[in-house]
């Protein structure tokens, strides 16, 4: 059984974001969020998928998408 992992898809601004957001769920994407303000989507899928979502019209990049922690205020480390 394939692993799914989370996804940060950077997309292109010369097309509705919502448009992309319905391509990429037609190809397997579970989407988790559309970020309009800053032009990316998250969503769950298998590395199988996310290779294939590189394909949809409208998709500038596929990262996986890693948690960030910034700690608490003065903390000397924030990753």
């Amino acid at each position: 059984m394939a692993t799914v992992a989370l996804w940060l898809i950077t997309i292109s601004s010369d097309q509705p974001i919502h448009e992309i957001a319905t391509r990429l769920s037609a190809e397997g994407l579970t989407i988790r969020e559309v970020l309009e303000e800053i032009g990316c989507i998250t969503g769950a899928a298998d590395e199988a998928t996310a290779q294939r979502l590189k394909q949809v019209q409208g998709v500038l990049d596929i990262a996986p998408d890693m948690p960030m922690d910034i700690g608490p205020p003065g903390a000397s480390e924030t990753w």
